[in-house]
């Protein structure tokens, strides 16, 4: 039986799993990206990229999130699949672009080995029908909404996914924990939400927690970084030019005059990873009954 490889790698221990399917078999779905993100009895991690899916002059990237949802874009994860093509020996240009469920995504190489990228993050929406939530058409700046029967004064926004932001001085995994928790599902959200407590330090740095749909706790996240810094800046708490501090590390975010975002981030690799032949097999029979189940 042929085996499963996958490289492991991680942007401020926001780790991701590569699933190359131009060198494995199985075209793994929800439980199986569940199973094998598992901490405890898989190979742990945050989520997996699927990819590159090659079509003529066109690469192909699917996001999945650590419960097997799909997800429109992660910011630590294009990096994190960049540094993958580049030492897979896709890629030998200094920048990289492919579509996602969001668009087209653009990143650039800073460095010769592909661990310094710098991501175009597209431009912040902050209307709600574009995020979505509910309700009727209204600007999502400084909104009172309730999550688990308390009241918080929010941000809410997309930058290719939703995020919810939450200003408030003291914030703690704790808190972000209870709060995202109620948020995640909350019925205004229907694609569910990434929930951030924001502290601003002063007007180039902030400070965020992150509790991120289909994930829960993380300790860092681009696209999270860049939807706080995109709602600081909005709030005029900030410039337009700061570093977002979270556990794991400082993301560099830009928002230029035309709106778009960039961020700056370093991408380190863990290893590979060789799924043993029991979870291997597991895996290709939960396969083949859920397309079984599909036909």
């Amino acid at each position: 039986m042929k085996q499963i490889t996958l490289e492991k790698y991680h942007c401020m221990g926001n780790d991701y799993l590569v699933y190359d399917p131009n060198k494995n078999e199985l075209n793994p779905g929800k439980e199986s990206i569940r199973r094998i993100c598992d901490r405890h009895f898989g190979a742990g991690a945050d989520g997996v990229l699927a990819g590159p899916y090659l079509d003529q002059d066109k690469m192909y990237v699917r996001i999945f999130n650590a419960d097997g949802s799909e997800a429109e874009k992660s910011g630590n994860g294009m990096g994190i699949f960049a540094k993958y093509l580049r030492d897979a020996g896709y890629v030998q240009k200094t920048s990289v672009s492919w579509m996602t469920l969001s668009g087209e995504e653009n990143i650039f190489y800073l460095n010769e080995e592909g661990s310094r990228v710098k991501i175009s993050m597209g431009r912040p929406t902050f209307w709600s029908d574009e995020i979505p939530v509910t309700g009727e058409r209204r600007e999502m700046v400084n909104q009172t909404m309730v999550f688990g029967k308390i009241p918080y004064v929010t941000t809410c926004l997309s930058i290719g996914n939703p995020h919810c932001v939450i200003w408030m001085n003291d914030i703690s995994r704790e808190l972000v924990c209870r709060i995202g928790e109620h948020s995640e599902e909350a019925e205004c959200f229907p694609e569910k939400v990434n929930t951030q407590l924001l502290n601003v330090l002063d007007r180039t740095n902030i400070q965020i927690e992150i509790y991120e749909r289909g994930v829960g706790y993380t300790l860092a996240s681009g696209s999270c970084a860049c939807a706080a810094a995109c709602a600081a800046f909005k709030l005029g708490l900030a410039d337009n030019k700061m570093y977002v501090h979270m556990p794991g590390g400082v993301l560099e975010v830009e928002i230029r005059d035309d709106g778009q975002v960039y961020m700056v981030g370093e991408v380190g690799y863990v290893g590979k990873i060789v799924l043993g032949n029991d979870l291997c097999e597991s895996l290709r029979a939960g396969e083949a009954a859920r397309q079984e189940k599909a036909d």
